[in-house]
């Protein structure tokens, strides 16, 4: 058994545990996405659609201005969602690198990325704080597991990875001014 003292532990599941080319993720991560995924959509639809409790934004800024903004951010969701996870499970990279292509040219956690804006989207479309709130809550869970996964990554790829990180932003897609690419 491998001497795992001073590495960051990393979970796979067990469908991916032979595929070298995949670092891992926090024990937590999926089933945190999933609870996250069902509180904001219990919380929102009962706060959006039943009781409107916290959507008082409503009476001054109207749905067809607030459903084409939710709607233009759900667009980039879907496809930085949908765009990661190809890349990363339909794809083997043997030998393991740095993927540095497709969405990840732009951001290191597209798909975390991608539900993020999910949520942020549903949230302005009706308006709701109490929404917004869980949302902000979300956003640190996510950032959390999405660090984590920078240590396994580093751990795995050092100076290529440590690179990658001062080329692309964690998060926000912000374009370089004045360098040539």
């Amino acid at each position: 058994m491998e001497d795992n003292k001073g590495k960051t532990e990393a979970y796979k599941q067990r469908r991916y545990e032979d595929r070298q080319d995949l670092s891992g993720e926090h024990k937590y991560s999926d089933i945190g996405q999933l609870i996250f995924l069902a509180l904001f959509f219990v919380l929102w639809g009962i706060d959006s659609l039943y009781l409107q409790f916290s959507t008082f934004l409503t009476r001054y800024i109207p749905i067809y201005v607030s459903a084409p903004i939710g709607g233009l951010i759900l667009l980039p969701a879907f496809i930085c969602a949908y765009k990661g996870l190809q890349q990363i499970f339909r794809e083997v990279r043997d030998p393991p690198e740095v993927i540095r292509t497709g969405v990840f040219k732009y951001t290191r956690h597209p798909i975390y990325l991608g539900a993020i804006l999910l949520y942020l989207g549903l949230t302005i479309i009706t308006l709701s704080l109490a929404s917004l709130g869980l949302l902000a809550i979300i956003v640190i869970f996510y950032d959390f597991i999405a660090s984590h996964e920078e240590k396994l990554l580093i751990e795995q790829f050092e100076k290529e990875y440590e690179q990658y990180k001062k080329d692309v932003p964690k998060w926000i897609p912000i374009p370089k001014l004045g360098k040539n690419r």
